[in-house]
């Protein structure tokens, strides 16, 4: 079933890849939809955008922006998992020079593809895309400063192995800073037509966790001072295929929002 659901993620990134080549698809289904498309909330400013070619500013398929909430230094080292187009990872690069490095993770070519060419657009140098899986994290123990991702955690059938790699690869004292979808309460009340639903508008194949699992998931794999900040709540009526008064109802009990998600590998903490 985790192979199953890693190669439905693989498929569909894919074909947004070539969607934003302008090869047809887009991340928001066959056929872009506009304002509906848009989960960031507005999060980039015209100045971020600015600063990148513009296959990069285009190439954002997220919920957030993690890189304006992580607070970066000049000098740190930054990964991002699930990196797709590259937005995340030059405006990383651009925070964090001269003397920092950002990196890009992610498990699809044609993702990669772009990336490295938005990079070679951009001429930024301390920049590298690596290919692999959140859950096996290719680089060592206590390596980098900040994790950060871009509402793809969510996507992942093993979550918690996601962030206990996201522990080890971090040095101690390290951040983890990422933006994602939660459900704001009981996502088990929901019926199974309104989660197909929201995981055909989010793109969330695995399904988004609940607020208070997130937490307790950052603290299982390790993590201390552990928050879920609610970043902008998503109304129930511009979710695809939501007709009914009954289907609306029942996400304005549990809704879908876009959250800050942070964490601390303790400073004495060795790799799990």
């Amino acid at each position: 079933m985790d192979g199953d659901v890693r190669e439905r993620v693989r498929e569909r990134y894919a074909a947004a890849a070539r969607g934003l080549r302008g090869e047809g698809g887009s991340c928001c289904g066959s056929e872009p939809r506009g304002d509906e498309c848009d989960m960031t909330g507005g999060s980039y400013s015209g100045e971020d955008a600015g600063a990148l070619p513009a296959g990069a500013a285009g190439a954002s398929l997220g919920c957030g922006n993690p890189v304006a909430l992580a607070t970066l230094s000049p000098g740190e080292v930054v990964l991002d998992l699930g990196s797709g187009g590259g937005l995340d990872v030059l405006l990383s690069a651009r925070r964090v020079a001269p003397s920092g490095r950002a990196y890009g993770l992610d498990m699809t070519d044609e993702m990669l593809a772009l990336a490295r060419r938005n990079r070679q657009e951009s001429d930024l140098e301390n920049v590298e895309f690596l290919k692999g899986e959140m859950e096996a994290i290719p680089l060592p123990g206590d390596h980098v400063d900040v994790v950060i991702s871009n509402c793809v955690v969510n996507l992942s059938p093993d979550k918690p192995g996601v962030l206990r790699e996201a522990y080890r690869i971090l040095k101690p004292g390290g951040r983890f800073a990422v933006s994602d979808v939660v459900f704001l309460g009981e996502k088990g009340s929901l019926p199974e037509e309104v989660l197909r639903k929201v995981e055909l508008w989010t793109g969330c194949i695995a399904g988004a966790l609940e607020k208070t699992e997130y937490e307790a998931a950052l603290e299982a794999a390790g993590f201390e001072d552990v928050s879920v900040e609610v970043t902008h709540t998503y109304p129930p009526e511009i979710i695809a295929g939501l007709a009914s008064v009954e289907d609306a109802g029942a996400l304005r009990a549990v809704p879908v929002a876009s959250a800050f998600v942070r964490g601390s590998k303790p400073l004495r903490a060795g790799s799990r």
